[in-house]
């Protein structure tokens, strides 16, 4: 499949198989991550992962921090991933504007390597950052971001009606015309 193929067949889906992910193939994800380009190579990225069966204390903790809505389909998900992103540089301690944005091209590529060996991620920013905060200790150096569902996608029918009809809808994507242009914006 070509790169491009590959990027539009990616899906965010909230049904998932009940079927593993293996350490291997995380590592590959988080690998794939660690390779995003970033200002001045500050690599803010952090994750805190836990596998279902492998670590259900922690599995809990991170559902338990997720919206009621989100908590309702990912419990499916048989691993949960929480990304970080450092507020200031490592080495400099200024202010990381870019972090958030350093911390989605990791997830870009680590979107992309899943998508490759046919897993599905499904991020989410329905969580309690507070919550995560306090319950993980995360430093104040570093912003929780998003929790990131991961898995192989499938078994819509097991959501909730309300969701599964979310899940049945048709993908849609604005225009390339609609989101970037070759002159400045007009006076509307």
């Amino acid at each position: 499949m070509d790169m491009l193929e590959l990027i539009k067949s990616r899906r965010s889906p909230r049904g998932f198989l009940d079927k593993k992910v293996s350490e291997e193939d995380l590592m590959k994800m988080f690998d794939a991550a660690r390779w995003a380009a970033s200002s001045y190579n500050g690599q803010p990225w952090r994750f805190i992962y836990a596998d279902k069966e492998k670590n259900p204390e922690l599995y809990e903790t991170l559902l338990g921090i997720l919206v009621p809505f989100n908590q309702a389909w990912a419990k499916a998900a048989p691993v949960l991933v929480l990304t970080m992103a450092r507020v200031k540089y490592e080495l400099s301690e200024e202010d990381y504007k870019h972090s958030w944005h350093d911390l989605g091209l990791a997830m870009g590529n680590m979107t992309i390597m899943a998508q490759s060996l046919g897993i599905s991620l499904h991020p989410m920013g329905g969580f309690d950052a507070a919550k995560a905060r306090e319950e993980l200790n995360i430093p104040d150096r570093l912003d929780p971001v998003t929790i990131v569902a991961v898995g192989y996608g499938g078994m819509p029918g097991n959501l909730p009606l309300d969701i599964f009809k979310i899940e049945q809808e048709v993908r849609v994507r604005k225009e390339i015309e609609e989101i970037a242009f070759n002159k400045p914006f007009e006076d509307e």
